[in-house]
């Protein structure tokens, strides 16, 4: 990802429990990985504006693996912690999906970042799930940001304040994190390593595109679906999940879309 992240950003939260296979399992992504293990702990993150239930039982866990990921497991890999911040709903311009994390700034001494910093993006497909659902991961270190995901009819550049376009799309996520960063101390360069393609092209998930980060706000838009006639609503939830992942100690926010209406 360029730095067409100039720009400084934020978010963290969420209730519940459960295994990173149930979190991020079966996904067929543009570059299916391995499966890395997974050793899931329970946690109460505070300020989550969610549900503390666990997803359905349906959803089972699939020893396919985490094919969210952006790198072949390593042999030290686990999850530490699995919740749901967010069950299925309908986010609205007007009621977004809202968690709270609280972080102290800076999180650690330099040369480590102030903030939460954006390390890697990661998408996949889960169409054995009930429901089925694609998927975008966000992997920050060093903690949870704060986030906010919205239904917006257009995805407004937070620097230039014109439009970004999002072709073959239904409709528009934007996801504010808050209290988080994707670029370098001196501003120069993009923390993320590793993100797919643009133009995504799974059915619920068409697409995603940088939108700001700036001052400890980092804006993403996420397209959702194809045009139909007319255009559905699309249920979203939200899990977050602390692992070790190739050695980095990954806090993964994902924003996963109901894929019924195109299966």
């Amino acid at each position: 990802m360029d730095a067409v992240f100039s720009h400084r950003t934020g978010a963290r939260s969420a209730v519940g429990a459960l295994t990173l296979a149930l979190v991020l399992t079966a996904c067929t992504p543009p570059t299916p990985q391995p499966s890395a293990s997974s050793q899931p702990a329970p946690q109460s993150p505070s300020g989550s504006a969610s549900s503390t239930a666990m997803p359905s039982a349906s959803a089972s866990p699939s020893t396919a693996g985490d094919a969210d990921e952006t790198a072949p497991p390593h042999p030290g890999d686990k999850v530490i912690s699995s919740t749901v911040t967010h069950e299925w709903t309908v986010p609205g311009p007007t009621a977004s999906l809202h968690t709270d994390h609280k972080n102290p700034v800076p999180i650690a001494p330099p040369p480590a970042a102030p903030l939460p910093t954006l390390h890697a993006i990661g998408a996949g497909q889960h169409p054995a799930e009930t429901p089925p659902y694609d998927q975008l991961s966000f992997r920050f270190n060093g903690g949870f940001p704060s986030y906010d995901v919205a239904a917006v009819p257009e995805l407004i550049s937070d620097a230039s304040g014109q439009p970004i376009p999002m072709p073959g799309t239904g409709s528009i996520l934007k996801v504010t994190f808050r209290g988080a960063q994707a670029h370098t101390a001196d501003g120069t360069a993009s923390t993320v390593t590793s993100a797919p393609a643009p133009a995504i092209g799974y059915k619920a998930l068409t697409s995603y595109a940088p939108a700001g980060d700036f001052e400890g706000v980092l804006t993403y838009g996420i397209g959702v679906g194809r045009p139909m006639n007319p255009v559905p609503e699309t249920k979203v939830r939200v899990y977050e999940v602390e692992k070790i992942e190739q050695g980095q100690h990954l806090y993964v926010v994902a924003i996963q879309l109901d894929a019924t209406n195109w299966k």
